[in-house]
């Protein structure tokens, strides 16, 4: 079984006038994929504080760490920098298999999203929407590959 770790950044819920129903609705989609959901933390918005929690949980940690919240435009959305400030590496079609899927049926609000993703150590991190849908979604495109990804940064070879 394959760990994995969520981060929902979101003003709202710290203040607790925001439910965390998306980080909630991630980490049951992920125990119902397989994965061992070892913590699920909340932050503020912001580039420091995403950026220290996710060095944080990828300390010694090998598995998937996936963000909800503050990938759009607001003015507090900042966790893309912030997942920059903390990845090694970038993995750019992680996110960009997420907003083609997004943006098909003429919908277009994968436009919308500045996700990152990329690798810190042995940890995957991904970022996803705000909402219960939009983080489903983008967990339902990635999952197929995750596995073969985590296997990869573990040393292994490729297919």
């Amino acid at each position: 079984m394959t760990d994995a770790k969520v981060l929902t950044v979101s003003d709202g819920v710290i203040a607790g006038t925001r439910d965390d129903s998306s980080g909630r609705a991630l980490g049951a989609a992920l125990a119902e994929a397989g994965f061992a959901v070892v913590e699920h933390r909340v932050v503020a918005d912001g580039i420091e504080s995403v950026r220290d929690a996710l060095i944080e949980m990828a300390e010694g940690f090998a598995g998937l760490i996936m963000t909800t919240g503050g990938t759009g435009f607001g003015p507090r959305d900042l966790t893309p920098e912030g997942t920059r400030a903390a990845i090694e590496r970038e993995a750019p079609g992680f996110v960009e298999a997420i907003r083609a899927v997004s943006n098909e049926g003429g919908r277009g609000f994968g436009m919308l999203s500045r996700a990152a993703a990329g690798v810190r150590g042995a940890a995957l991190i991904v970022n996803t929407p705000g909402s219960s849908s939009g983080a489903l979604e983008a967990f339902g495109v990635i999952a197929p590959v995750v596995g073969h990804a985590l296997d990869l940064l573990a040393g292994g070879r490729p297919h």
